[in-house]
Order: structure tokens, then C-alpha cells, then sequence
């Protein structure tokens, strides 16, 4: 019996960064490109859409990133510190704890750069990102740090239009709308799927078909069945259709899992807005991560993590499951009339934002619903073990500690000044951290390590390179780097 005839060359499933890029690849090559999109064309893009659009690449420096980032007149006070291939390796292996596969690390490491300047000369557009990974210094320059420098303009929001916009151009076929169920197979070769649209189920055959579809975050059940007891309460930051479905199709036909599937990204989320899930409007400004300069207490009233272990962009990821096992997954980030004009603006002084303001921590405490006593001893204890011989210093990791349980090893600033402000934080979920099994050009394998052909991954979809915890903005660039050698061989 003769093959069904083929609809395209490569099927791509999944129309976010990772998706897009491996659509550009292999358009490049001069394939027939699907791409399919779950969501209708106001709800594309991904997790990728909900992002602020941050890629940590390696660098020497800002006469480096200014032969191709958007120019800004900023840049002559600036101050960018080069990042390394050396530290992006060792902070990759210092956040999984040595749990990330050595290599994929290695090719992340040597080709995020390349891949973010050949997707700059395709027409995405990248800048310095001032507003999220600087602090302005007292003579009015500034200083990048945490390795984590360049962003999209725009946001996710710019990243998704920059890619529509340039797939467009390239002839690729992005079909909104379509969400894929099932893989097709004819023997042990992968030639197609099967997809549910506005007008039934229809099959698209192709010689290839690359899985970019996500994890399984927005899906209570897996959440709770993966993740654990509790998870099913986390907020769901980013879109709606990462269910998993396409990771359950890859596993029903053999492929192996990858990485940790016990593990997530997850933030500090604004606890008490109504639209707090999936909010296509604020996007990444729910987040509330200005909070290595503050305190983070619960409905008891207690600190319980070490709020200044790290720059944010190597606690953020796992701190949100520290906020989901206390008491009614809540917790409050606490500031006074000092540091809040230190905090993100467009986080912290958001639409609808959950925040609480009083002239003491008393009436602070009153107001959000915590024990004013055991809020008042958590403050009064913290300010008196503060090591005031160090200055403070946001731009470094100034070492300037409050000896109290549990410590804060950074940025350990008085909670003293006259109003004092309340931000409540919840669990937020970003992508789970378990994928598929795959080899260095995204071919999805066995358990037992044999190719399955015509099967391809990437993105959140790949497993393997991040557990427990990820450096930020490695999620961005691994969808980059492996979206581009899945499509230049599929």
C-alpha cells in the first residue's frame, strides 16, 4: 500500500521561541514549514509570550553587545561585566546542583551567542534590559550584573511578533487554532499528527515533525501527579495549553523521559489579584522579584528562606516553592519608605497590585492579617542583627549580613523608615523542568537510547538541562540553541 502523501516537510508543534526558531532553520534550508499553534492568534506564542523576554548569552562586554543590540544613550555610563562560557557552565551546574546533562550544557554554552545574533539578523531585535538587571549608582552610571544582560525589545510580547513577523516573510505556514493529540506513525518512523481544529480532527503528514509544545504546568492533575501534594494550587503564569498532551503522545510510543519531571520553575506571584493566571495584559509584571532587598514573611509572621542567598536570577526560579509550602501558600514581602523606590516599577507599581501600606509594622501586620507581635519581633530582631560595618550595595553581592535564623547572607537594609509596605506573593509555575529524552540535535530517544525517527524536540519540551532550580534566562536561550538544530536537520 502506498505512503499517504505528505502535507509538508516539517511538522512543528508549538508556536513559541523555541518553536519559531526551529521554523526559521529549517525554512532556511528550504523545507516546507507547519507550524501549530494550540491557541487562536490572540492567545499565540506560548510561555514564550508571558516572558520578559530575558536570554543569557556569554560576552566580553558592551563593545561586544553593541556591534548588534538596539542602541541606547545610556550606554556611555554603563557598565556591563563580561559573562563567560566558564561562568555559564559552572552557574548551569551550581543551580541544578550538577544535575544538568554535560552535553547539552555544552552546547547551550558555545552557541547562545551565534544563535542570538543570527536571529538578530534575521529581524528580532535585542537591547540592554536597564529596567530589570541594573541598578542606577549614586554618580548616575549604571551597573549590569548576575550574567543576565540582554533582552528582547518589547518583551515576550516583541519576542512572538518579531517571530510571526519574520516566519511570515519566510513563507512558513502557522496555523492557529490547531492543536495537536497524537503522533502518527507507519512502522517505527514518525510521519505526522493528528490535530484537533475549529472543524473536527484532520492528520498533516510530514517527513519530520519537531515537539516544541511545552510541559505540563498548566495541568492540575500532572502537576499534582509529577510535582506533588500541593502543586495543584500554584498559579499558572503562562499559557493555558501546555498540558502535556504532546509528552504523554511521545511517551505512549517509546521515547524516554529526560531530566527531572519532580521539579519546576516557579516565582513569587501576586497572590490576591483576580486575574492572576494566564493574564495576556500584565504578563511577567505579576512577578515580584525586587525581593533580595526586603524580607519575605508568612501568616505566622516568620522569615523561612535567606532572601539575599544570591542575585535574583539564581533564586527566583525556586522560590515560589519555598511560598507554596507555607501556611496557605501566601507569604508577604515586606520594605519600608527606604527601599521602595528601589523596587521594579513596573512589577511593583502594576494595575490592581496586592499590597498593604501603614506607618508602622504593627498596624502593617493588622492589616494583612498577621500576629502584629510576632511580626514586630521578626523586624525588630532582623534590624538588630544586621551587620552595619558593611555598606549596602545592590550592585554586588555586598556580604552585608543579618545574623538572625534564617540569615540573610546580602542586602540586609534596616526595616525602620516610616511607611512600611505589604506585597503578597503566592506560587506561580512557569514551566515544569521534565521532558524528553534527546541527543545534542534534538533527535527524541528510547529509554534505551535508540533514535525514534522522524522525531525531533525542543524547549521546555527537552529534558535534561535544568532540576530544582535554573540561572535566569537560560530557558530563553536553550529554546534558541536547540530550536535551531532540531530544524536544521528535521
Amino acid at each position: 500500500m502506498p505512503a499517504a502523501p505528505l502535507d509538508t516537510d516539517v511538522i512543528i508543534v508549538g508556536g513559541g521561541n523555541a518553536g519559531f526558531t526551529a521554523a526559521h532553520a529549517a525554512a532556511e534550508r528550504g523545507r516546507r514549514v507547519i507550524l501549530l499553534e494550540a491557541g487562536a492568534a490572540d492567545m499565540a506564542g506560548g510561555n514564550s509570550f508571558y516572558t520578559a523576554g530575558a536570554t543569557r548569552i556569554t560576552h566580553s562586554g558592551l563593545d561586544e553587545l553593541r556591534e548588534w543590540l538596539e542602541p541606547d544613550e545610556r550606554w556611555a555610563t554603563t557598565v556591563v561585566p563580561p559573562y563567560t562560557a566558564d561562568e555559564y557552565r559552572a552557574d548551569l551546574e551550581k543551580v541544578t546542583e550538577g544535575r544538568n546533562d554535560p552535553e547539552l550544557t555544552e552546547v547551550l554554552v558555545s552557541e547562545v551567542t551565534p544563535t542570538l545574533r543570527w536571529l538578530q539578523g534575521k529581524g528580532l531585535k535585542y537591547r540592554l534590559m536597564y529596567e530589570r538587571q541594573a541598578y542606577e549608582r549614586p554618580d548616575g552610571s549604571y551597573l549590569f550584573w548576575g550574567g543576565l544582560h540582554v533582552g528582547n525589545v518589547g518583551g515576550g510580547e516583541g519576542l512572538i511578533a518579531d517571530h510571526t513577523r519574520v516566519a511570515q516573510e519566510s513563507g512558513i505556514d502557522i496555523r492557529y487554532g490547531h492543536r495537536a493529540s497524537e503522533l502518527l506513525t507507519e512502522g517505527d518512523r514518525v510521519v505526522g499528527v493528528r490535530v484537533t481544529t475549529g472543524e473536527g480532527e484532520v492528520e498533516l503528514r510530514a517527513e519530520s515533525v519537531i515537539l516544541t509544545a511545552g510541559g505540563f504546568e498548566a495541568n492540575p492533575e500532572l502537576r499534582r501527579e509529577y510535582l506533588g501534594e500541593g502543586w495543584e494550587h500554584a498559579k499558572v503564569r503562562g499559557t493555558p495549553y501546555n498540558q502535556g498532551d504532546m509528552l504523554r503522545a511521545a511517551l505512549a510510543l517509546g521515547a524516554g523521559r529526560g531530566g527531572d519531571w519532580q521539579t519546576c520553575h516557579s516565582v513569587q506571584w501576586d497572590a490576591f489579584l483576580p486575574e492572576n493566571e494566564s493574564n495576556r495584559e500584565l504578563t511577567n509584571r505579576l512577578t515580584r522579584q525586587s525581593y533580595p532587598l526586603g524580607i519575605i514573611v508568612n501568616r505566622n509572621g516568620e522569615r523561612f528562606l535567606d532572601e539575599g542567598a544570591d542575585f535574583r536570577n539564581y533564586t527566583y526560579a525556586k522560590y515560589g516553592k519555598e511560598i507554596l509550602r507555607q501556611p496557605g501558600s501566601v507569604a508577604w514581602q515586606i520594605f519600608d519608605a527606604k527601599l521602595r523606590p528601589m523596587l521594579r516599577v513596573e512589577e511593583y507599581d502594576m494595575p490592581g497590585i496586592s499590597v498593604e501600606q501603614a506607618d508602622t509594622i504593627e498596624e502593617l501586620a493588622e492589616k494583612i492579617g498577621v500576629d502584629p507581635a510576632a511580626l514586630g519581633e521578626t523586624v525588630r530582631s532582623f534590624n538588630a542583627s544586621i551587620d552595619r560595618d558593611k555598606p549596602f550595595d545592590p550592585t554586588v553581592k555586598d556580604a552585608r549580613r543579618a545574623d538572625t535564623t534564617p540569615p540573610k547572607s546580602n542586602w540586609a537594609a534596616e526595616l525602620e523608615t516610616g511607611p512600611f509596605y505589604a506585597f503578597g506573593v503566592t506560587c506561580g509555575i512557569t514551566f515544569t523542568f521534565g521532558g524528553l529524552k534527546a541527543d545534542t540535535e534534538g533527535r527524541v530517544l528510547s529509554e534505551s537510547g535508540d533514535e525514534i525517527a522522524g522525531l525531533y524536540v525542543a524547549g521546555e519540551m527537552l529534558g535534561g538541562l535544568f532540576s530544582n532550580n535554573y540561572p535566569g534566562g537560560s530557558g530563553l536561550a536553550a529554546g534558541v540553541v536547540f530550536g535551531r538544530r532540531a530544524g536544521a536537520i528535521a
